[in-house]
Order: C-alpha cells, then sequence, then structure tokens
C-alpha cells in the first residue's frame, strides 16, 4: 500500500510540476535567505534568465534594489509576526530583465511551509503590454478631448477671419490709394495665413477617418499643377511631370491624398527661388507606386531632415510646423504607406511617396486623367 501511495503522490507531483511549468504567468520561489529556488519556464521568458543563471542567485538578481528591499523587510516581518505587507497580496513592482531593461510586473506571494522552513512563491505577470494600452487609451481620449476643443475653437475664430479677409479684399479691389490697397493685401495675406493655421491644428488634433478606394494618382497630380500654374508662373517656377505608361491605379483616400501632394508641391515653391524648377514623377514598383516631388532649392540640412516630419518643427519663418507632420501621418495611415525625404545642401530637395495599388490593377478610373506626355512644362 505504501508503494502505491508513494506513486500516486509521485504521479500528483509530476502533473502539479507539467501545470507550473506550462502555464503562462512566471512561477518564482525563494527561501528564507531570499536565494531563487525555484524558476518556471515562463520566468525564463519574462526576465531573459535561463534557471541556471539564477537558481541560487539572490532576490536582486531579477528585482530593482529598492523592489527587492521592501520585499525582504516583507519577509522578515513575516517571518517573525506571520503578517507582511506583500504576502497574500497583488502588488505592483518593478523588475529588472537580463539586458538591464526595468518592466512593470504583478507579483502576489504565497508561503508554504516545509519541514519547518518557509517558501514564499510568487506568481508574476509581466504588465509592459498592459501598461502600453493602458499609456495609449489615455492619450487617445486627451487627444479627442483636445480635438474636440480645438475643433470649437477653430470653428469660432475662423468665421470672423472669414468675415475680416472677405471685407479686407472687397475693399482692395475699390480703394483708390495705392498704399491702401497694398495694407489692406498684407490683411488679406495673413488672414489666410492665420486660416491655413486652423486648419492644420485641427487636422492634427482631429484628423479624419480615411475613406479608401482606387485613386488615379496621374490624374491627380496633374489637377495639382493645374491648380498651381498661376502661382508658378507669378515666381517663373517652371514645373515638369513624368509618369510611367502603366501606372496603375492606388489604394487611398483621394482628398487625403491631394491634401499631400498639394502640400508637397507648395512646399517645394516656397523652397524654389524665382526661374527655379520643380519634377514630378510617379513610378510603377511592383505592387506599390513611389511618387516623388523634387525641387532645385537650396536643401535640407541633415539635422533638420532628421526632425522635419515632427510636429510644430519648421524652417520657415512662417507657418506652424504641422503641414508636414499631417502629411507623414496621413501617409502612414495609408495601406504600405510611407514617405521619406532626400536632401542635399545646395542641390535640392525630394519627397518620396510609396503608395500600395489598388486591386484589380486594370479598373477603369473614374475620371479621364488630362492629356499630357512625359516631360511636358508649362
Amino acid at each position: 500500500m505504501g508503494k502505491l501511495d508513494n506513486a500516486h503522490s509521485s504521479e500528483e507531483f509530476h502533473i502539479l510540476r507539467e501545470a507550473v511549468e506550462s502555464t503562462n504567468e512566471g512561477f518564482v520561489t525563494i527561501d528564507e535567505n531570499h536565494r531563487v529556488i525555484f524558476f518556471n519556464r515562463a520566468a525564463e521568458r519574462i526576465f531573459g534568465y535561463s534557471r541556471d543563471e539564477v537558481l541560487g542567485k539572490d532576490l536582486t538578481t531579477i528585482m530593482t534594489p529598492s523592489c527587492a528591499r521592501d520585499h525582504k523587510e516583507s519577509v522578515k516581518s513575516y517571518l517573525q509576526t506571520g503578517r507582511g505587507k506583500s504576502i497574500g497580496h497583488e502588488r505592483e513592482l518593478i523588475a529588472t530583465r537580463k539586458n538591464g531593461q526595468q518592466f512593470p510586473v504583478e507579483i502576489s506571494f504565497s508561503v508554504t511551509v516545509l519541514k519547518g522552513r518557509h517558501y514564499f512563491t510568487g506568481l508574476v505577470r509581466d504588465l509592459t503590454e498592459t501598461k502600453q494600452l493602458q499609456q495609449r487609451i489615455l492619450q487617445s481620449e486627451r487627444l479627442a478631448a483636445l480635438g474636440q476643443l480645438v475643433a470649437e475653437i477653430t470653428h469660432e475664430i475662423k468665421n470672423p477671419l472669414m468675415t475680416i479677409g472677405g471685407f479686407a479684399r472687397q475693399v482692395a479691389r475699390t480703394a483708390p490709394d495705392e498704399k491702401v490697397a497694398k495694407k489692406l493685401n498684407i490683411i488679406v495675406a495673413e488672414v489666410k495665413r492665420l486660416e491655413d493655421l486652423l486648419t492644420d491644428l485641427r487636422e492634427y488634433y482631429l484628423p479624419r477617418k480615411l475613406e479608401l478606394g482606387p485613386v488615379d494618382i496621374k490624374q491627380l497630380l496633374l489637377e495639382i499643377k493645374s491648380m498651381l500654374k498661376d502661382t508658378c508662373e507669378k515666381k517663373n517656377i517652371k514645373i515638369t511631370a513624368n509618369f510611367d505608361e502603366k501606372l496603375g491605379l492606388v489604394l487611398g483616400d483621394t482628398a487625403r491624398l491631394k491634401q499631400v501632394f498639394l502640400n508637397l508641391v507648395k512646399n517645394a515653391m516656397e523652397a524654389t527661388q524665382r526661374d527655379g524648377h520643380i519634377h514630378l514623377e510617379a513610378k510603377a514598383m511592383g505592387d506599390k507606386v513611389k511618387v516623388s516631388v523634387t525641387d532645385d532649392g537650396p536643401g535640407i540640412s541633415e539635422e533638420d531632415q532628421a526632425k522635419i516630419f515632427s510636429p510644430f518643427f519648421t524652417t520657415k519663418s512662417h507657418g506652424s510646423g504641422l503641414g508636414l507632420c499631417v502629411t507623414k501621418r496621413i501617409v502612414d495611415e495609408h495601406p504600405e504607406g510611407s514617405i521619406r525625404v532626400i536632401s542635399q545642401m545646395g542641390k535640392g530637395t525630394t519627397f518620396e511617396v510609396t503608395l500600395a495599388l489598388s486591386l484589380p490593377e486594370n479598373e477603369p478610373p473614374s475620371q479621364a486623367a488630362p492629356r499630357e506626355k512625359p516631360g511636358d512644362k508649362f
């Protein structure tokens, strides 16, 4: 009978050990001297140590000094009084991985007494992803609240601005005095700048959801080119365009992509000196399309290139510093979308946007694109 009991106990122990080894939560057991005596597979994954590296080592190997000191005090108190603040309760602590990274964990300790000796087993849950998710939710809630506030403020400001700009334009057209007309036109320009700033703020804090569909990128770029023709002619800026003959439709939001490329071309116009040149190009790249906007302006330094898509960063004397930030976010929100800047001081700048093709590739565009041969110029 004794042999059967021993065999049964051995089987139970084996089942229990396998269950503990198979769980997704870390099991760490320490003795009264704070040495690690058990370390399951999940604990190896969480902390980055193999059990051979940890067994027999002090608790400070896997916990920050302050947390380890706090836990040791709790163990000491439990051994003396039968009570300890970290025993029998779930606590959030800071643990340390093998690579030195500190990370949040939730630990609940239980006590086992065998042959008069106490063993403390911690059930460890890695809270890294939980905390990151909480931060994202909190950030999202803050941005949503801020976006609503910005939307209300911009609405209240934009209406009187439109009135001011409208009256200034009207008076400027009929002003008999050239000096007065010039000053009124300055007011009109500044009102437009403020309106653009409010639009950028609203777009940054209250982005719109994409409405994806097939987009004829060639037609879109030609429309932008046509829109800016008069402005370019005033500065004697030449815009050329070149498109692959078999350029498929991209998957995107037409209005948002128009905003992206309009902003990139306008930036190129501002960077380009009088008698300068801007080149638009779209190439098929397998299952993607690469669109380039190139200017022959002064270029962007390496230091500024690293910050060019950061919010509120600008190299201009005017502007919100949100245009390229919003541009990048719109591109990044598109399937497989990406944007990068290539620039060299004194040799101009290229912004490259990559977008996924829309399937099926042979779907006809909604409108006929303007006819233009590759390399045609204004």
